[in-house]
């Protein structure tokens, strides 16, 4: 048997999975990871904690599964995006706190961008809109406020990179300063046209060309892991963004396919082939997961919160005390009776791009209990999820293309039978739900395996793909359209407040 190490580095936790050459899961470890918060908008990871924990979860994944080092093919690295590291060269040490992507203390910047006239070059180039979310404004901010960075950046002495290159460079020992093109192209600073970092967009942010890590395809040899680390020098052959490696666990390879990964948040990517296309409708484009240097492409859309709704429901109502109860007693209740949820909790991300909403419950009345608020939070997530599929649908309808026939799941809250037939009731096309949900981590693994021989090419790759079930929709179009356009019409009540 053969087998693939996938480090999943992501914001919540660090985890390690080893995979057999069929994606089969053989042992999985996970730790969590510390959140800082150090002012309100504020979110940083200590870049020193994210190495030593998935270092241990590697080692812990292969006790568990009765392996020695010798006997993996290849490593495989996934990881939360945009959250930004920056390093000294010399000492092998973070100069601040990894700021995550979630925070936003780089709105400033993105301002004075948008003021600057600079927002169509960079959509044009990046295929992104102008946000704090991206690492750029990140990276800008770490040298403008730490003392004496931008000396040290000036004298090459400092190494930039997102979390998979942090990983990497800690991981060879310090040889290889690296990063794939799918987390590359989430900074506002490389051009996805060219596969190369952008010279005018790098000036525009007054960030040192010498501070970039080297940009590889997806699949290829980024270096091998220290011996002493693992016992063995294993080659990292695969590396993604978390949300391209789904994306790419998924077997969705060709122009149409879509996956969504029901987590923190919500990530929906759809595969748009070769093709670079912007879209009207308040989505980004971005590269996909690229097995060879032929660049490819995909439009995205992100929801904020996802089952963070749950989280809030358990920690913030105490409606429920695991986060395992919201099925039950969502269900104990026939529908949410006439309530809408809009967890705007930290603004509402695509289609919508409303950074400064909130969060809102509209249509309560004197019969309205707690199971009716978790039930409409519970569908708070299909309906934004659903925003996001028409906002995409029409998209590759005006890029010549055809209307989304199926929607691939996976990530946590997939799980959640209730929910995944309210999304396919709300979409019109079925829901489908795969036999490994761990597809952000098999992602890696697969890209990896391509790299070392272990799988031919992407067609063998779909062949191992299989589902668990299909959820198919059980109500009319038009009550569907009814559901959306009262949906619509809490979340402008929502902006508007």
């Amino acid at each position: 048997m053969t087998y693939l190490l996938a480090l999943d580095q992501g914001t919540s936790s660090s985890r390690s999975i080893v995979f057999d050459d069929q994606g089969r899961t053989v042992a999985h470890a996970q730790q969590e990871l510390t959140q800082i918060y150090p002012q309100p908008g504020w979110v940083e990871h200590d870049p020193q904690e994210i190495w030593r924990t998935q270092l241990a979860t590697a080692r812990e994944a292969l006790t568990k599964a009765g392996l020695a080092a010798h006997q993996i093919q290849a490593v495989g690295i996934t990881n939360q995006r945009e959250t930004t590291v920056v390093w000294n060269r010399k000492t092998g040490l973070p100069i601040h706190n990894a700021i995550v992507w979630q925070d936003r203390r780089a709105e400033p910047t993105c301002v004075e961008l948008r003021e600057r006239g600079l927002a169509p070059e960079i959509q044009s180039k990046t295929g992104l809109l102008v946000d704090a979310y991206f690492s750029g404004t990140k990276l800008k901010w770490l040298l403008d406020h730490v003392p004496l960075a931008r000396e040290h950046a000036a004298n090459g002495d400092l190494a930039f990179g997102t979390v998979d290159s942090w990983l990497i460079w800690r991981l060879t020992g310090g040889a290889v300063h690296a990063t794939d093109v799918s987390n590359a192209s989430r900074s506002m600073l490389f051009n996805v046209h060219t596969n190369e970092w952008d010279t005018d967009l790098l000036k525009a942010l007054d960030i040192p060309t010498n501070m970039m890590p080297r940009v590889r395809p997806s699949s290829a040899l980024f270096g091998e892991l220290s011996p002493d680390l693992l016992g063995h020098a294993i080659p990292i052959g695969g590396v993604a963004g978390d949300q391209q490696s789904a994306l790419f666990g998924q077997a969705c390879f060709s122009a149409g396919m879509v996956k969504n990964t029901y987590g923190t948040g919500c990530f929906m990517l759809m595969h748009t082939g070769a093709t670079f296309q912007t879209s009207r409708n308040g989505l980004i484009t971005t590269s996909a997961a690229q097995p060879t240097a032929q660049p490819e492409f995909a439009i995205e859309g992100s929801v904020f919160v996802g089952g963070a709704v749950v989280q809030w429901l358990r920690d913030g109502l105490h409606a429920i005390r695991d986060s395992s109860e919201v099925q039950a007693l969502a269900q104990s209740v026939p529908d949410a009776g006439g309530i809408f949820v809009v967890p705007a909790f930290t603004g509402l991300g695509a289609p919508y791009w409303k950074p400064d909403a909130r969060g809102s419950i509209n249509g309560l009345t004197r019969g309205s209990t707690v199971a009716h608020i978790a039930r409409a939070a519970l569908e708070s997530i299909a309906y934004q999820s659903a925003a996001l599929l028409q906002a995409m649908s029409r998209d590759a309808v005006a890029g010549g293309g055809v209307p989304v026939a199926e929607l691939r799941v996976d990530g946590g809250a997939s799980v959640n039978d209730l929910l995944m037939q309210f999304q396919a009731d709300l979409l019109g096309i079925p829901v489908v739900r795969p036999a490994v949900t761990e597809t952000t981590a098999l992602g890696a693994a697969y890209l990896a395996g391509l790299c070392v021989g272990i799988y031919k090419n992407t067609e063998e790759l779909s062949g191992l793909w299989r589902s668990e079930r299909r959820f198919i929709p059980s109500i009319t179009p038009e009550r569907a359209q009814e559901l959306m356009l009262r949906w619509e019409h809490a979340v402008r009540q929502t902006v508007q407040s």
